[in-house]
């Protein structure tokens, strides 16, 4: 079956082949007939025409595929061990700066000019009470302004019995009378004397 087939194919390139050959002959015979001179004209001889010669065209290249280049890397460089590597050059080590200390601007301060001392007279010193009668106006006006006046004037008055002694002014100064003025107690264990 292959056999009769590529006999066929031969048969059909054959006849295809001297086809184009005869047609091309038919060409030149045609391009010949016009190409010759006119009757009448009397000089030279015509020319014979040129021998008719069968040229088989060449049939087109063919494409040949392209195929990429691949680059093939070197191989690796590997130096030969009876060579010993160079020393690595020392690293420099910094050396640290100390920090700037910026102090901060002094701020300006006026000069001090202290004001003239003058003496301050000593709180008066609490009278001696001679007797229990000394006693009733000094508590009254310690008392006065105490919101529970009677209560304040009894422990006064009995302050004053003991210890003989009033603070001056209406609250405080009570280390003025001494020791038996402040360390006097009530029975909760607070100070008695006001």
């Amino acid at each position: 079956m292959a056999f009769n087939k590529s006999i066929l194919l031969l048969g059909i390139f054959l006849v295809m082949a001297t086809s184009k050959v005869s047609s091309y002959n038919e060409d030149l015979k045609m391009q010949v007939s016009y190409t010759k001179p006119t009757v009448g004209a009397t000089s030279a001889p015509p020319k014979p025409p040129p021998p008719l010669t069968t040229t088989v065209p060449t049939p087109p290249k063919a494409k040949v595929p392209y195929t990429p280049v691949v680059k093939v890397p070197p191989p690796p460089f590997v130096k030969s061990p009876s060579y010993p590597p160079p020393p690595a050059p020392p690293i420099p080590i910094p050396t640290p700066t100390p920090p700037k200390v910026i102090s901060p601007p002094t701020p300006y301060h006026p000069p001090v000019v202290n004001p003239p001392v003058t003496p301050t007279p000593a709180p008066p010193t609490s009278p001696i009470v001679k007797s229990n009668k000394d006693c009733v106006p000094r508590c009254g006006y310690r008392c006065q302004l105490h919101s529970r006046t009677r209560v304040c004037m009894r422990a006064c008055m009995t302050c004053c019995e003991r210890c003989k002694c009033v603070p001056p002014g209406t609250y405080g100064n009570r280390e003025k009378c001494g020791k038996c003025y402040t360390d006097m107690v009530t029975h909760g264990n607070r100070s008695k004397c006001p």
